[in-house]
């Protein structure tokens, strides 16, 4: 069976090492690079779709989180409060909402600014227990991918199926393959806030948001503070857990006294949309490692060409291509320790979706023989056709190695 852990040690990409802590991965250069490119699409996709980034920190005072409500409904998911004296607790945060609700108030806000789109890749932090952590699937420090879309409530429907729509999106150019949308309701018990009303509009406006796909009701896997649509994946043990999500909240925007103007000047109250296109990192890459056992798609491959010199004699000309596809903005390196053979099959073994093999022929050409992944080879072509190559499948997120015929 494919696991995450185990291909994770084996290409280098992140370690869990005792001394840190569990639930506390490091990411090692490799997985850094996957991860940073990554990021960078999240980014660029949501810039493009008129949302603002932030940073907030990963903490704040106690009196923030009791504020949100995450104390009173969240507090044994939650690190103890750190106090510094008698007036100043801080706490590690659960969730990145009650940052982006100080970032809505930060000053007065019109209709017009809305939906108002704040997004943050940003660091929060859950106490699990240690017997449920395991690799990057479930860790205590979490990168979620996350943002807060404030909307009048009329605004809502368009505003969940375009998330929708960007979820799918970025989906596909990833490769993650959904197991199922879930409604995730309320059930019994007491450890909801808001009103039945509240709750009610809450969930029809995502069931119509849902017109037209296939999805299960989950009585008790709602939030505390609204229903929600979860995405799911299926791990390669079978497990199930939530990639993306969309919340509904009419809770803080009340206990954060949220307001705009409205055409006729009177104060309103926002609707808070909690939205993740692609969930934490973490969870994330656990999942990726696994549905493409290691070999990542050319755009986010942790090196996306390696140069074999045959020999020593092509060492320069191996530097000067690697230089240039550097310059292009790509991630190469230059492998010369040991035979052309042991070269290839390292490259192999780390899922390097194209290896540049130069031969004396090619180097007095200014050529270079490409070799994908998937063990196809052609013909030696020109450096800059070769690089073009690369550079166009990187740039388009294909899922395949050579572009369209």
């Amino acid at each position: 069976m494919i696991d995450h852990r185990r291909l994770g040690r084996d290409l280098e990409l992140f370690v869990s090492d005792p001394l840190a802590g569990a639930g506390l991965p490091i990411w090692l250069p490799a997985g850094a690079a996957a991860r940073h490119a990554v990021e960078e699409y999240v980014r660029e996709l949501e810039r493009r779709a008129g949302y603002r980034h932030v940073y907030s920190p990963p903490l704040g005072k106690r009196e923030l989180f009791e504020l949100s409500g995450h104390l009173g409904y969240f507090a044994d998911d939650m690190f103890p409060p750190m106090r510094l004296s008698a007036d100043d607790e801080f706490v590690l945060r659960p969730a990145l909402c009650p940052h982006h609700a100080l970032v809505f108030r930060a000053r007065g806000r019109s209709y017009r600014e809305l939906p108002l789109r704040v997004a943050e890749i940003g660091g929060m932090y859950r106490a699990e227990r240690s017997g449920v952590l395991g690799g990057l699937s479930r860790v205590r420090a979490i990168s979620l991918n996350d943002a807060h879309n404030f909307c009048a409530l009329e605004q809502v429907g368009d505003e969940v199926r375009e998330i929708l729509r960007l979820i799918r999106e970025a989906h596909a150019a990833l490769g993650v393959r959904p197991a199922g949308f879930r409604l995730s309701l309320r059930g019994p018990g007491e450890k909801y806030v808001g009103d039945d009303a509240d709750w009610a509009r809450a969930e029809e406006l995502l069931r119509a948001a849902l017109d037209g796909v296939d999805y299960h009701e989950g009585p008790g896997e709602a939030a505390f503070y609204g229903p929600k649509i979860d995405i799911q994946i299926v791990d390669a043990a079978g497990r199930e857990s939530t990639i993306s999500t969309i919340q509904l909240d009419f809770d803080k925007p009340e206990r954060f006294d949220l307001s705009y103007t409205d055409a006729d000047g009177r104060r309103k109250r926002p609707v808070m949309v909690h939205r993740s296109l692609v969930g934490s990192m973490e969870r994330l890459f656990a999942y990726l490692i696994e549905v493409h056992a290691g070999a990542f798609p050319a755009w986010y491959a942790p090196v996306q060409l390696v140069l074999l010199p045959v020999d020593d004699g092509q060492a320069d000309a191996a530097v000067e291509l690697a230089g240039r596809a550097e310059a292009a903005g790509l991630r190469a390196e230059v492998d010369l320790a040991g035979s052309l053979g042991s070269r290839i099959r390292d490259a192999a073994r780390r899922r390097v979706p194209y290896l540049g093999v130069i031969g004396p022929r090619e180097a007095a050409e200014g050529a270079v023989s490409l070799r994908l992944r998937d063990g196809r080879g052609l013909d030696p072509m020109p450096v800059a056709d070769a690089l073009a190559l690369v550079a166009g499948v990187v740039a388009a997120r294909s899922a395949d190695l050579l572009p369209p015929a």
